[in-house]
This record gives structure tokens, C-alpha cells and sequence, in this order.
């Protein structure tokens, strides 16, 4: 992939985080409960806010953050970030909760199979080269 492309992707991604980040603290919070798994030690909403917040942070240095090696450090970064939260998405799809339109248990399933390119796409968007 070219740096053309590569930065790009980067900056695609930084807005996509922004804008789910502003979803987690305004409209679309009560969706984002959802994605919180039942065993979670914690009070949904407020995993729903810190989780916003980190998305925001992640979205606003993807798209300050352009020299090596913090690009490619920020981009290890968030495709942990999407590991982490990869979790909250089994469970919607265990425990068959809806939220964003997610009421079928086949919608939930091909759901899961997004996580894995967002970490792809954090990982090749930032990487050397």
C-alpha cells in the first residue's frame, strides 16, 4: 500500500473513531449499552462513557500523529483497543441483545466478522514503509 494510501486510511480510521466515540457520549450511548456483556464487573453506561472517551482520544492522535514510529505505536494501539472491546461484541451476539440494528442473530454474527478488519485496517494503516 502506498504512504498515499496508508495516510488515508489513517485519517478514515481517526474519523471513524471520532465519530463512533461521539456516539458512545451523546445519541447513540443506549446502543452502545448493549455491546457491554452482562458479566461485565462494571455499570454499563459508564463503560459506554470511558469507552467513548478512549475512542476520541485514539480518533483525535490518528489523525495529529504522523511520523514513525508513534504512527505505527498508535496503530498497535488501536487495533488493541478493537481487541479488547471484541468481547462486548461476542456477547451481544451471546446473550442475542439488540442495539444498531443488530436484532437477528445473523446480523450479530456477521458483526463479529467486522472486528478483525478494523484491527487490520488500524495495523496497515499506520504501519512502516
Amino acid at each position: 500500500m502506498s504512504r498515499l494510501f496508508r495516510a488515508l486510511g489513517q485519517a478514515a480510521l481517526g474519523g471513524v473513531l471520532l465519530t463512533a466515540g461521539a456516539g458512545h457520549l451523546t445519541t447513540q450511548r443506549q446502543e452502545f449499552q448493549a455491546q457491554v456483556p452482562s458479566w461485565f464487573p462494571a455499570d454499563p453506561d459508564k463503560v459506554v462513557v470511558v469507552s467513548g472517551f478512549a475512542e476520541l482520544a485514539l480518533g483525535a492522535a490518528l489523525l495529529a500523529t504522523w511520523r514513525q514510529p508513534a504512527r505505527s505505536l498508535l496503530g498497535k494501539a488501536a487495533a488493541a483497543f478493537f481487541v479488547g472491546v471484541f468481547p462486548g461484541n461476542i456477547a451481544q451476539f451471546v446473550e442475542r441483545k439488540d442495539g444498531f440494528g443488530l436484532d437477528t442473530d445473523t446480523k450479530r454474527a456477521v458483526r463479529l466478522l467486522g472486528q478483525p478488519v478494523l484491527v487490520a485496517w488500524a495495523l496497515s494503516a499506520t504501519r512502516r514503509g
